[in-house]
């Protein structure tokens, strides 16, 4: 390779801006002696730099496949200057993609890439947890050619040091002792501590302040999340990278799983059980990436059930197991936006063109000519698409769509509402129900009390709280994989024992054990609890989040009504009697279910069950 050649040579593509401007001076200061120019391209980046770069295409680029897709819109003709000798295209964080809308657009991306491309680039792929289920089959088939694609594992053992605590929680509000526990195990510390919703972070990062700032000991207590301002986390970020001498306590969701360069990492402690055990992997590796260091964990659980998925998620990584990626066979919904992008990126396109394009990007392989035929022609005829003579452009419907910067994601971008103090912005937070005046809320690792709602200008004014009012919360629901489930089931039909529970948490366990040991369950894969009592059955089915909605979505079709407790992997059946509900579900013939006609009933109520998929709306 030489980069100094005209033309990009690599292209770096990162799930996060964030990462990338972190990236870049770790390019930029091992490229420095070798004069080759390293070009971050994002919407916050120099458009100074962007422009010398587009005068001299030469180096090095990092940019998000929305900043790509922004290109392939509305200056197609740069891609082939800046991209047609391109070498290699280096992808972080793989697993942040797969199984997901916004990884079937890059690999559309990808795809579209290779053919304005002279010659045929290497792809180099990056990530600390993806399956090896079916050799790592759908990674290989993400990279679009899975017979010259190599997976190389660093299979290195890393010394772990696990640690189970077991406080009962009797409110919302974390229980003192476990905050107190925690501050203790960690005021010496660099941590990272990881619970599982905005508000349990900022909940954290407060209360831990307070009871460090009663003792006299250091201040550094943060919080991290996608609702503290950039500037805010852009701080945390780069006091911890460089506190080398300085202990410090990042309270964060997701938003530091990645691999943002926060200097080392003494601790990780988990607030609660993670919903997949590939996020377990990445909060873990934060810690002990010193040469000869382990990685410390601290786990703890507030509720039993939590304490259950806990222990399930720690066994299964022990077991070196990865949830296996979903891949979507037929994404009809990125189709749609991909075929937008590629009539808006043309300024008019043939039928048959339109068509061989898309039926040949390896990311729509399974959606089949008739189908894309269909679409376009859905697509005209709610004016997203025009036909002018043999060609098609961008309809009056689709242009307010596609001249948006919105367009260029794949996911829902939700409303936030910006929190301000005095002219100063402290974050951002959604708009629901609970959010009014005179109401506390949690934010920067401070509690604030709202004084007044602008909804035109989208803006909470707040000022700090000293009322001692309970703060609002705000949680971030997650699926849970059928596998750990599964283990939770196995665990509790055992009688093993696990050294690195606490007294109060191996108590739960028998307890739980105890309690369930009435259902004489044989096998944790074939064999499910159903109790009966108080005119109701409880039926625990252990299994993953998206069959648990199907089941109650098929037994409501049925006639069959039921709560789901989705926590506990439990079902309430309005049923007295156990011979009774059996006979009623032997005799429900699931083919004599219209499941078309049920699920267009189920939009009509609910329309906001398609909110998971942005573009879904737009297809016949």
């Amino acid at each position: 390779m030489n980069c100094k050649e005209k033309g990009v040579k690599v292209l770096y593509i990162s799930p996060l801006i964030a990462l990338i401007n972190d990236q870049f001076m770790r390019v930029e200061k091992l490229c420095e002696y070798l004069d080759v120019p390293v070009t971050k391209w994002h919407g916050e980046a120099s458009k100074g730099a962007k422009d010398r770069l587009i005068k001299a295409p030469e180096g090095i680029v990092l940019i998000t496949p929305e900043s790509l897709e922004a290109m392939f819109v509305n200056k197609p003709y740069q891609i082939h200057h800046l991209f047609s000798t391109l070498d290699y295209v280096v992808i972080d964080e793989i697993h942040s993609f797969l199984g997901s809308d916004r990884g079937i657009h890059l690999q559309s991306l990808l795809q579209r890439l290779q053919k304005v491309n002279t010659g045929k680039f290497s792809t180099v792929a990056l990530s600390a947890t993806v399956s090896d289920q079916n050799n790592y089959a759908e990674l290989k088939d993400f990279l679009g050619d899975p017979e010259h694609t190599k997976v190389i594992r660093d299979t290195t053992p890393k010394p772990i040091n696990a640690v189970f605590k077991y406080f009962e929680g009797q409110t919302k509000e974390l229980p003192l002792d476990l905050l107190k526990d925690l501050y203790i195990r960690t005021r010496d510390s660099k941590v990272l501590v990881f619970p599982n919703a905005r508000g349990k972070v900022e909940e954290v990062a407060v209360r831990l302040k307070k009871l460090s700032e009663r003792v006299g000991g250091h201040a550094n207590y943060f919080s991290h999340h996608s609702s503290v301002d950039k500037e805010v986390r852009e701080y945390v970020e780069f006091f911890a990278k460089k506190s080398t001498h300085e202990n410090f306590c990042i309270s964060c969701t997701s938003t530091l799983e990645l691999g943002i360069d926060i200097g080392n990492v003494d601790e990780v402690a988990q607030i609660d059980a993670t919903h997949s055990i590939a996020s377990l992997i990445q909060r873990v590796g934060r810690s002990g990436r010193r040469e000869g260091k382990a990685s410390n964990l601290f786990l703890y659980a507030t509720e039993r059930w939590s304490l259950l998925q806990s222990l399930a998620c720690w066994l299964l990584f022990k077991e070196q197991y990865i949830e296996p990626i979903a891949m979507s066979q037929k994404p009809y919904d990125v189709l749609v936006h991909q075929l937008l992008s590629v009539v808006k990126g043309s300024s008019g396109i043939t039928l048959d063109k339109l068509t061989e394009d898309l039926t040949g990007n390896a990311a729509f392989k399974n959606i089949s000519a008739e189908e894309v035929t269909e679409i376009i022609d859905h697509l005209t005829a709610i004016d997203f698409l025009e036909k002018l003579g043999p060609e098609y452009i961008i309809g009056i419907e689709g242009e307010k769509v596609v001249n948006t910067r919105d367009f260029y994601t794949l996911f829902h971008t939700p409303v936030f509402f910006r929190v301000v103090s005095q002219g100063v912005k402290i974050g951002e937070l959604p708009l629901s129900a609970q959010t009014r005046p005179d109401e506390n809320i949690y934010l920067s690792a401070r509690i604030w009390k709202i004084k007044d709602i602008d909804y035109e200008a989208k803006k909470i004014e707040v000022a700090p709280a000293k009322d001692g009012k309970k703060p609002l919360f705000f949680g971030d629901a997650a699926d849970t994989a059928s596998k750990i489930r599964e283990k939770m089931l196995e665990i509790l039909i055992s009688d093993q024992k696990y050294d690195f529970l606490d007294e109060p948490g191996d108590e739960m366990i028998r307890q739980m054990r105890k309690d369930f040991s009435i259902y004489g369950i044989r096998s944790h894969q074939t064999d499910r609890p159903l109790f009966s009592g108080n005119d109701k059955l409880k039926f625990y089915s252990f299994t993953g989040s998206k069959i648990n909605r199907t089941l109650s979505f098929i037994l409501n079709r049925v006639g069959i009504e039921n709560q789901l407790h989705e926590s506990e992997s439990k079902f309430e059946i309005d049923f007295s009697k156990k011979s009774e509900f059996i006979s009623v579900l032997k005799d429900v013939n699931l083919n004599t279910i219209n499941f078309d006609e049920a699920l267009t009933e189920l939009l009509d109520n609910f329309p906001d069950v398609l909110n998971f998929s942005k573009w879904g709306e737009f297809y016949p």
